[in-house]
């Protein structure tokens, strides 16, 4: 057994620095595709900053506008504003933003924390409940607990995220009075020590996790299921059973274990989804994150900052597929011998 094992390790570690390679050498021309297609489809789109910025004053000339224009590079050919964009970003320079004149970079660094704060607390407690959810399922197929818990799989999968949030907020947060509706903390909640004020915070992430992770529990626990249940008829259960092993250890140790792979493939790929709904989420609880942020840039034409946005975005995908291959690379042997 022991020399079996010794192998295993090197050969591990050796597979991980090829898998993050690869992973890289693949995600290279999809950044690229992403930077051009989204700079040309913001192009596509009628008005600009200089428009929204001009109603908004309500005292705007053509010479103002103009100017505006002008100093934000706004009236160049567009193969010269990308052939600008492409040399600002070979600096790591995202440009500035003609909505707020401040540097692309400094309002996503702003906004980063709490999208990030949200997305992983989401994912973890979709991952966590749909797990759990899923093994309940499979442990009692046929039966009532089966049946009662697909139902309400269903009903997850075909709420909308906005409505569940909306209602939330009716019920946990009006009525009741146990949450706050809205916002990343209470105002003055820093300035009571941290203890309270990470307590503050983490009253008022229920509701945008709670509405952001509903539709991926069903997911999750659907995706568990059917995974468990396919290891289940697989001669090594029996043989682990036939040996009189524990129910419960059968199902943790042989059953789960094999299961998770799947789980983890689906996790990776429904992350670019996920940051998708962090959009409609943040808007709805005015959670200050990149996705409200993109809503305010679309509707104020600032299409600098949500290139960046798009941006770090396919980048954040590409990380978390990486991390999710590299996972696996780890874990199933198949894998480390492709």
């Amino acid at each position: 057994m022991s020399a079996d094992a010794t192998p295993t390790c090197p050969s591990r570690l050796l597979a991980l620095p090829r898998a993050a390679l690869r992973g890289v050498l693949h995600a290279l021309p999809t950044v690229a595709g992403v930077i051009l297609l989204s700079f040309f489809l913001m192009q596509a789109v009628p008005g600009d900053a200089a428009d929204v910025i001009a109603a908004e004053s309500g005292s705007a000339t053509a010479e103002s506008m103009a100017a505006v224009r002008t100093h934000f590079g706004l009236d160049l050919p567009v193969l010269r504003q990308l052939g600008n964009y492409l040399g600002h970003l070979a600096r790591l320079d995202l440009g500035v933003s003609p909505r707020y004149n401040t540097p692309v970079a400094d309002l996503i660094g702003s906004r980063l924390g709490n999208t990030a704060l949200l997305m992983t607390t989401a994912l973890g407690t979709a991952l966590l409940a749909g797990i759990v959810l899923g093994t309940l399922m499979a442990s009692h197929v046929g039966r009532w607990p089966d049946r009662l818990l697909s139902l309400a799989a269903l009903l997850l999968y075909s709420t909308p995220g906005f409505w569940l949030g909306l209602m939330a907020i009716i019920v946990l947060s009006v009525q009741l009075g146990w949450l706050p509706p809205g916002g990343v903390s209470t105002i003055g909640a820093a300035d009571t020590g941290a203890w309270a004020h990470a307590l503050d915070v983490a009253r008022h992430l229920v509701l945008p996790t709670l509405a952001l992770a509903g539709f991926y529990v069903a997911i999750f626990a659907r995706l568990t299921r059917a995974a468990m249940l396919e290891v289940s008829r697989q001669d090594f259960v029996r043989t682990a059973r036939a040996k009189g092993v524990a129910p419960l250890a059968v199902t943790l140790r042989h059953i789960l274990r094999n299961a998770l792979m799947p789980v983890l493939t689906v996790a990776g790929l429904n992350f670019g989804t996920l940051l998708g709904g962090a959009v409609v989420v943040e808007t709805v609880f005015s959670w200050p994150g990149l996705g409200r942020l993109a809503y305010e840039s679309v509707s104020a034409r600032d299409y600098v900052v949500l290139m960046g946005i798009l941006i770090l975005s396919s980048l954040l995908v590409i990380v978390a597929n990486l991390l999710v291959d590299l996972a696996q690379t780890a874990l199933d042997p198949r894998v480390r011998a492709r």
